[in-house]
């Protein structure tokens, strides 16, 4: 008989942030979000709240899998859940062939926007991410229209590489490299 799986999800901290696991409590909070339209220039739009449960369990689920998911973002200072980033592997449904590519990710609640609260977590869980992982490159798809997320990806040090079909929504794709340094 096969022993249930075990992971754990590695607390990262930065200067203003702590990236952890989730937890129930933050559901209410992350739905709510998810619900708003302007809050979901994101690819997939507004989510019901059955969608957003499902999306809620599988950043949770990824790091049972590959060893990398996402995070919720809490405030070190006050222990406010703002957002959730993610460095994790989509199904190989982008780009066709080859092995799923390290895909970056990030959503930070409206009221936390234009603070760097976004670049903050998404360059520490690049960070990790690349020191966890054997992989060559991170990827971002970004709406054309989401320029707020097209700064951080820039400030990640992402550079467009070309325009996908993600799931039917035309999207840019954004690469970092990993530095050979």
């Amino acid at each position: 008989m096969d022993s249930p799986a075990t992971f754990s999800i590695p607390r990262i901290r930065t200067a203003r942030l702590l990236l952890r696991e989730h937890r129930i409590a933050d559901f209410e909070h992350f739905a709510a979000e998810v619900s708003d339209p302007v809050s979901r220039a994101a690819p997939n739009g507004v989510m019901d709240r059955r969608t957003a449960w499902r999306s809620f369990v599988t950043g949770i689920g990824a790091w049972a899998l590959h060893g990398a998911g996402w995070w919720c973002v809490e405030l070190a200072s006050t222990g406010e859940f703002v957002g959730t980033v993610g460095a994790f592997y989509r199904e190989n449904a982008i780009g066709g062939d080859g092995p799923p590519e390290l895909e970056m990710g990030w959503l930070i609640f409206r009221k936390h926007w234009q603070q760097g609260v976004a670049t903050e977590a998404a360059t520490a869980a690049l960070s990790h991410a690349f020191a966890a992982h054997a992989v060559k490159h991170a990827v971002a798809h970004i709406s054309a229209t989401n320029e707020p997320s097209i700064r951080v990806a820039t400030r990640l040090g992402m550079n467009h590489d070309r325009d996908v079909d993600f799931y039917g929504d035309p999207m840019r794709r954004y690469i970092v490299h990993r530095s050979h340094g």
